[in-house]
């Protein structure tokens, strides 16, 4: 009796947690995308973009130098000296610690650059969304990846860009 009395309260408490549940405003956002598509970030990547142009090309420059040297030392070692080659050698390997320091350099300036945006814009998501959240009485927002299925319809990545943008207007 006592069995059967406990089975009836544990089944009616999975019906009431189960009605509870249904009744509960679910929404699903693609955080990165939502972040990705914001006109904040695509000016940065602008900028980014600009202000590291002339690095890149100082590169490329050295790329070029450094092929020309490889060139001189494949098709020319009839026509040049010992001493010529020598010195295309000691050129090309400055050249070549040179280029690998200031790809180094440019990579970690980049890095380091695009982590403080991308910080800085995941917090302002988040304040968004909990917002929107607030705005259209959403229970719970989970993260895409973290959903195995879910019907678009629950989707709200687009309206947390539009919010976003509305919020942190990108300056021009």
């Amino acid at each position: 009796m006592l069995k059967r009395l406990l089975m009836m309260v544990v089944v009616g408490g999975l019906a009431t947690a189960g009605t509870m549940f249904a009744q509960a405003k679910v929404a699903i956002i693609d955080l990165q995308k939502a972040v990705l598509n914001t006109a904040e970030i695509k000016k940065a990547q602008a900028d980014l973009e600009t202000k590291f142009r002339p690095r890149q090309q100082a590169m490329a420059k050295l790329e070029q130098e450094l092929q020309q040297i490889q060139t001189q030392l494949q098709t020319g070692a009839a026509k040049i000296t010992q001493q010529q080659a020598d010195e295309l050698q000691v050129s090309g390997t400055r050249k070549q610690r040179e280029l690998q320091r200031l790809g180094e350099d440019l990579q970690a300036d980049v890095d380091r650059e695009r982590n403080e945006i991308l910080q800085r814009s995941g917090q302002r998501m988040t304040d968004v969304v909990k917002k929107l959240a607030e705005e259209k009485s959403l229970d719970v927002v989970i993260e895409a990846s973290n959903a195995i299925f879910f019907k678009p319809v629950f989707d709200v990545t687009a309206d947390a860009t539009a919010a976003y943008d509305k919020t942190y207007p990108a300056a021009k």
